[in-house]
């Protein structure tokens, strides 16, 4: 049996189904994640249908455990996470490399890439109502699945280096206090310094972190105030010192650590203010590092630093899940914790470039200690700073991995983390989270974590930017964000600000993360659920939609040429379940031109169950791995509905120019979903005892006559449309084609067998056969094309048939050859000599040709005795050509033969006329390895460049 539309069993019209099974839910609702601050977030969400989109009910933010206001739950993490370490740790190194022009540069280059990526945020933030998981729920909401699984785990990554980098700096500041040497020790120092050492008191600080994480991590959200207040303070002292403090140059002692000095210098001098001072650093002094072996120190080195410092932007809307209202929190607390910060720093630039000498900015990293009229200000400042920067990265990102397993964005692979869980807190993410922390340590040198982690929050606001930039350029109606001081150059500057920096600070490391990230895209667009992707909408699908639809409307129908013509194929099929060989066989012969897939249904139009309908035959695609589309209708009979498929599918230039159906025969339809050695086996479409698109089963009745299956044909070529019938592909099977060594030639039949005659075997239906062989030739290289040219002896005399036969046959083939190489088909002619020397065939196809082409007058007049003695005669000549073809195929994966026009509707008797037609395709396909019969309306073959 064929399959597609026109054979009723396996394939034939797309036919009224019975609707099977209730609908689905549509919806399905997610836990909330979790924010930084570690207090259980979730809350019931009730999916309610609206206009197109889902809305969750709004409960009171007091019974869900959202308490933090814009202060304590923005403006205080934002801004600790932007002191960080920097603040009194590396100031001083960047001020006295750079100095303090390029330091005032650098700062306004940073905060203008924060000030931009900020503008986005609030812009996604007041877009919607937001959730707990911060950044990553922001951005893999707008981005989709792929991007946004894949820059939230970025993200992770980036919190985790952020902690390593300020347990780093709390380690500096402790040794640099309390071991050898250090300001506070009289003496023999208790910790001693090294590597190792400092390895070692760093795991000390990450584990102390861990305990807090796993018992009070919802406390240190709650004393965030507390801290900052504490670091505000320290800070304020030194902006003091540095105006009461007078020049000392004994001051300021050289660090332990700093082995790059010669051993007679013991102190650095301090100049207090002075405009002389300030002069000398005004312009860059760039020297080397002394925590990292002396390596030389550059623009790019400082940057890093620099941003890796205030990389804290997002701290406040990793509290999301704690916000009362983070609409309004996140925009006004984040825009004023960065005003706050950014005047910080440039006081204390300034500061420094009045009071102290380069040399010692750059060879004594705290130097700040010994400057402060009370030491302890520096040091509880550095340990406050450094610990809670530390400690809010390590909750971060065990809250990011907690969502990155509730999303199922990674499958089952972080199933622990979920089932680690204990009171909301997520014990196992975590533990995972310490472990990568110590790697990072492993690394030693602050100034090279500094860099990595800028590298990675960069990536993270380029993600950002590029999230508002593409959903701002598809134009979505429903992307309407509060915050009003932003537009898509805001998104554009930030961007290219990020990726130029990025580059800027280490091409290798900004390359890698690159790299990684778009490793990790294709992996999740691959290998994960495509649940997710639907209940979050992607980016992706908004900026296609944009951009197809102006290609679309560029692609002008008026401008098309033969040299670039493609099939574009419609596909008629009754039941998936009959036809998956058909389905896959026509997704190769498309050529990557459009594929369309139409089904007919007989009956009433209803929404719900056409919705639910729809989804199936999506599903059927995937299922199938096509790319095609699917077009259903409901009519009152099949010929009215393909008429509306065959002029309504496709849209603007892109519009089916080659209709398939299946062959209208008696055969029992397969069903493919069933059979266990079908490659196209799945329970999928089952629902219990319920299939999805049934099938007619054997002695079942068929859902339409074969008068209306020749209407349709004659409909299609009236409508200019290429025309094939597909018969036998329940035989196809594409791997046994792909590997057998029995399996050789793909055959073309340009010879009318209706109406054979030595014409030119290059009318417009055999181009377009031998069109069709060659793209199927391109899929299966393996095989050749054979091309039949038989010979009639329609126009020879008797006295001339032994004489000029020969000859005849030789110029033939002569020209057929000469033709092929103008078309530049590579193809084997195969002579046939029945149609020329068997005298009782020829006489019994010149029976079928008159009878064929008989008047109406003539078929009338005949009587019933001599119509069916013609009609005998016809199917015995039909027989013949069916021998003759079926003797020459063993070896042949693939025949084309010519289709004969079909008898016009208004004709008299058609309702016979169209029964002996299908009937002598019958007799003529029968038995046949999987053939198409083609009747061609348009050139598609050119000979000119």
């Amino acid at each position: 049996m064929s399959n597609s539309l026109m054979n009723t069993d396996q394939e034939t019209a797309p036919i009224a189904a019975p609707r099977n099974g209730a609908a689905a839910n549509m919806f399905r609702s997610f836990g909330s994640l979790f924010g930084a601050g570690g207090a259980d977030t979730t809350r019931p969400v009730t999916p309610q249908s609206g206009d197109g989109y889902v809305e969750f009910g709004m409960q009171d933010p007091e019974r869900n455990g959202r308490t933090l206001g814009t202060f304590a739950g923005v403006f205080s993490p934002v801004a600790l996470s932007m002191f960080s370490a920097l603040v009194f740790i590396r100031v001083g190194f960047i001020v006295g490399n750079a100095g303090l022009y390029v330091t005032l540069l650098q700062f306004l280059i940073a905060y203008a890439i924060l000030l931009f990526t900020v503008a986005s945020v609030c812009a996604i933030s007041t877009n919607g109502a937001v959730e707990g998981g911060g950044v990553y729920f922001m951005i893999s909401r707008t981005l989709g699945l792929e991007f946004g699984g894949s820059i939230g785990t970025l993200f992770f990554f980036a919190n985790v280096v952020g902690c390593a980098m300020a347990i780093s700096g709390c380690t500096e500041g402790i040794m640099d206090n309390f071991g050898p040497g250090g300001h506070f020790v009289h003496g023999d120092a208790v910790l001693r310094d090294g590597k190792w050492w400092r390895f070692l008191i760093s795991s000390v600080i990450n584990t102390c972190m861990l305990l807090v994480c796993l018992v009070g991590a919802a406390l240190f959200a709650k004393t965030s105030v507390l801290i900052l207040g504490t670091v505000t303070v320290c800070l304020f002292a030194t902006y003091i010192s540095f105006l009461a403090v007078g020049a000392n140059d004994e001051m300021i002692p050289v660090p332990e650590a700093n082995t790059l000095l010669p051993n007679t210098t013991t102190h650095l001098p301090y100049t207090g203010l002075s405009s002389q001072t300030l002069s000398e650093n005004l312009a860059s002094h760039y020297g080397k590092d002394y925590t990292s072996n002396g390596k030389e120190v550059d623009f790019s080195t400082t940057f890093g630093v620099l941003f890796s410092g205030v990389t804290g932007i997002m701290a406040g809307a990793n509290m999301s899940g704690e916000l009362r209202n983070p609409s309004k929190s996140i925009p006004w607390g984040t825009l004023s914790a960065v005003c706050f910060t950014f005047i910080s720093y440039v006081i204390l630039s300034f500061l420094m470039s009045c009071t102290t000498p380069a040399e010692t900015m750059r060879n004594n990293y705290l130097f700040l200690l010994p400057v402060n009229m009370w030491p302890p200000f520096t040091a509880i400042g550095i340990l406050t700073a450094t610990f809670s920067t530390g400690l809010s990265n390590l909750i971060g990102s065990s809250r990011i991995l907690e969502a990155l397993s509730k999303d199922q964005v990674f499958g089952s692979l972080l199933n622990f983390v979920l089932r680690g869980t204990w009171k909301g807190n997520p014990i196992c993410a975590v533990v995972v989270s310490w472990v990568l922390v110590e790697c990072i340590l492993l690394i030693g040198s602050f100034n090279i974590i500094a860099q990595i982690n800028s590298v990675l929050f960069m990536l993270s606001y380029l993600a950002t930017n590029l999230a508002c930039l593409g959903i701002e350029l598809t134009g979505a109606p429903n992307f309407r964000p509060l915050f009003k001081y932003f537009t898509w150059h805001t998104c554009l500057v930030g961007l290219l600000g990020t990726l130029i920096m990025m580059f800027v600070i280490n091409p290798i490391y900004a390359s890698s993360c690159i790299i990684l990230c778009l490793i990790l895209v294709i992996a999740l667009h691959l290998f994960s659920p495509a649940t997710q992707a639907a209940q979050w909408g992607s980016i992706s699908q908004a900026l296609m939609f944009h951009q197809v639809r102006k290609y679309l409307l560029m692609l002008d129908p008026r401008k098309d040429h033969v040299k670039f013509w493609r099939p574009q194929i419609l596909l008629l099929v009754s039941s998936p379940r009959s036809c998956c060989p058909l389905v896959d066989f026509v997704n190769d012969l498309k050529k990557s031109g459009l594929y369309i897939i139409g089904h007919v249904k007989i009956g009433d139009c209803n929404a719900g169950e056409d919705s639910v309908e729809n989804q199936q035959w999506w599903s059927f695609l995937d299922h199938m791995r096509v790319k095609a589309f699917t077009e259903v209708t409901i009519s009152r009979s099949i010929r009215e509905g393909v008429q509306h498929l065959i002029r309504l599918s496709g849209i603007g230039a892109m519009k089916p120019n080659t209709i398939i159906l299946g062959f209208y025969d008696n055969e029992a339809p397969k069903d493919f979903f069933e059979n266990s050695s079908s490659p196209y086996k799945t329970d999928g479409f089952n629902e219990g005892d319920i299939q999805n698109f049934p099938i007619r089963r054997d002695g079942e009745p068929k859902h339409f006559q074969v008068q209306e299956y020749v209407q349709i044909l004659c409909d299609t070529l009236r409508m200019k449309k290429n025309l094939c019938l597909c018969r036998n592909f329940q035989r196809l099977d594409k791997n046994f084609i792909t590997i057998s060594k029995h399996m050789k030639y793909i055959d073309v039949w340009p010879i009318n067998v209706f109406n054979p005659t030595s014409g030119d075997p290059f009318d417009m239906v055999s181009l377009f056969m031998m069109q069709l062989a060659v793209i199927m030739l391109a899929k299966w290289k393996h095989l050749r094309v054979r091309i039949f040219l038989c010979e009639t002896n329609e126009e020879r005399t008797v006295g001339t048939f032994d004489t000029q036969a020969p000859q005849m046959d030789v110029f033939s083939k002569l020209k057929l050859e000469q033709s092929l190489k103008e078309l530049r088909i590579n193809a084997d002619i195969i002579e046939i000599q029945e149609w020329s020397r068997d005298t009782e065939f020829t006489r019994h196809a010149r029976i079928l040709k008159q009878f064929t082409a008989q008047a109406d007058e003539a078929w009338l007049d005949d009587g019933t005795e001599i119509a069916e003695d013609k009609l005998n005669r016809s199917l015995l000549y039909m027989q013949r050509a069916n021998q003759i073809i079926r003797d020459r195929s063993d070896q042949t994966a693939l025949s084309f033969i010519y289709l004969a026009a079909p008898p016009k509707p208004m004709l008299p008797d058609f309702h016979d006329r169209s029964a002996s037609y299908v009937e002598l395709l019958n007799e003529l396909t029968a038995e046949l390895p999987p053939t198409i019969l083609v009747h061609g309306v348009s050139t598609v073959t050119s000979t000119t460049l």
